[in-house]
């Protein structure tokens, strides 16, 4: 679907640093074209500078599961379940990085875990009308025979389990709830309505971090 405004109908009139620690914020104000003609007014929105983040569905085609990830949330503190999220492998793109050696290294890190393949997943903007984080996804096929109980960096504070989930028990947690986070329930319903379209034969490539566009 064509859109009829672009970049260049937007008018960044000025950005104001607000706050910076872990995440910084910034006072925008604007203004834009509309659809009946003319400009709208200066609009002035405080937005939470998160950067861009990449998210990664870790899936064994030979056993047909999953892997995923359980660590504690601080913005889920108050869940009244748990504050421990059923995640998939997800980080922070660093300066002079590609959204696909992200993906590499927080496998890595995050789950222990070696990508042969890597395929690539829609990508979206999170909370587009507060936050500037957008966030690149994938599909990472691994060897998930010999998994690791444990994992994460000692010196991000990371306490991670990682676990092996089956295609039944995926299922059953997307009907009953047990992921309650946005980037894990795109992925995994993304990858369960497409399946049939990729390759997902299981065959090591030469070059371990090959990636293929869907």
């Amino acid at each position: 679907m064509d859109k009829k405004f672009g970049p260049q109908d937007v008018e960044i009139v000025s950005r104001e640093p607000l706050y910076e620690g872990f995440f910084r914020m910034e006072k925008y104000r604007y203004r834009h074209k509309q659809y009946l003609g003319g400009w709208s007014p200066i609009i002035q929105r405080e937005i939470f500078e998160r950067g861009n983040a990449v998210g990664v569905l870790l899936f064994d085609p030979r056993l047909d599961r999953f892997v995923m990830i359980e660590q504690c949330r601080p913005g889920a503190l108050d869940d009244k379940h748990s504050p421990w999220l059923l995640e998939i492998i997800a980080g922070m793109v660093e300066e002079g990085e590609y959204p696909h050696e992200v993906a590499h290294r927080e496998a890595e890190e995050e789950a222990r875990c070696s990508i042969y393949k890597l395929l690539e997943m829609p990508s979206y903007w999170v909370s587009p009308g507060g936050t500037s984080e957008y966030v690149d996804l994938f599909l990472g096929l691994v060897d998930s025979s010999n998994l690791v109980d444990y994992a994460g960096l000692d010196d991000e504070h990371e306490d991670i389990k990682v676990l092996a989930v089956t295609r039944q028990e995926m299922l059953q947690l997307l009907a009953n709830g047990g992921i309650s986070n946005a980037m894990a329930l795109i992925a995994v319903q993304w990858f369960l309505l497409n399946e049939q379209q990729l390759e997902l034969a299981d065959e090591r490539s030469t070059d371990p971090r090959i990636m293929d566009s869907f």
